[in-house]
C-alpha cells in the first residue's frame, strides 16, 4: 500500500483477479462493462443503467473523488478486474464507520451481471477483506444486507461474515426505512 498526500494505492491480486483503486485510464473498459450488462435478474440488481452521463470527464472526476474518500479515510473504493484481459468485472467499497477504539468499517460489494455464477465475487470479496484488515487496519467489517437479498447474504456466508442480528428500520431505500441483516467479521478471527 502507498499512502501519500497525493494518491492512496493498494494493489492486491488472486489467481484471477486484480483488486485496485480505478484509474482515469480505465473508463473505455468500465463503460464497457456497464454498457453490456444484462437486463435486471431480480430486485437487488440495477441491471441495464443509462450511461448516457458518464462521459470521460465525468468519470475522471469520479476517480479524483474516490481518490479524496480514500486520503480523507471516509471510503475506499477499489475495482474489481480479471487479471487474464483485464476486464472490469465490479466494485467492492469500504467505508469508514469508526476509528479510535473501534476500527469500524462497512463492506459493500457489486459483480456486473454478466460475470455471475462464476465465483468471481466470493474471490473479490475475499481478498477485499484481507484489503481491509490488512492495510486499511479495520479491526472489525460489517456487510448490511436487505432481508429478502439471498444471492448478497450466501456471498458473505460464504466469505466467513457471520450473521449477527437484523436492525429495525436501519436503513431508508425504496421509499421507506428497510431492516438490514447484518453480518460481520472481525480481524481476529
Amino acid at each position: 500500500m502507498k499512502l501519500t498526500e497525493e494518491k492512496f494505492e493498494v494493489v492486491s491480486e488472486t489467481e484471477r483477479l486484480v483488486i485496485r483503486p480505478l484509474q482515469k485510464t480505465d473508463y473505455e473498459n468500465w463503460l464497457n462493462e456497464f454498457e453490456n450488462r444484462y437486463p435486471s435478474q431480480y430486485r437487488h440488481d440495477k441491471g441495464k443503467i443509462d450511461m448516457s452521463d458518464c462521459t470521460q470527464e465525468w468519470f475522471h472526476n469520479l476517480v479524483d473523488k474516490h481518490q479524496e474518500l480514500a486520503l480523507t479515510d471516509t471510503a475506499h473504493v477499489f475495482g474489481v478486474f480479471k487479471k487474464e484481459d483485464g476486464t472490469h468485472l465490479g466494485m467492492v467499497d469500504f467505508s469508514t464507520l469508526a476509528r479510535d477504539d473501534f476500527q469500524w468499517g462497512r463492506i459493500g460489494y457489486s459483480i456486473h451481471n454478466q460475470h455471475w455464477r462464476k465465483g468471481y465475487g466470493n474471490e473479490a470479496v475475499k481478498e477485499a477483506l484481507n484489503i481491509a484488515f490488512k492495510h486499511l487496519k479495520f479491526h472489525r467489517i460489517e456487510a448490511h444486507i436487505n432481508l429478502d437479498n439471498s444471492a448478497s447474504f450466501n456471498l458473505a456466508e460464504s466469505v466467513g461474515l457471520k450473521y449477527e442480528c437484523t436492525r429495525k428500520g436501519f436503513i431508508f431505500e425504496f421509499g421507506e426505512w428497510t431492516d438490514n441483516l447484518i453480518y460481520y467479521k472481525n480481524s481476529i478471527e
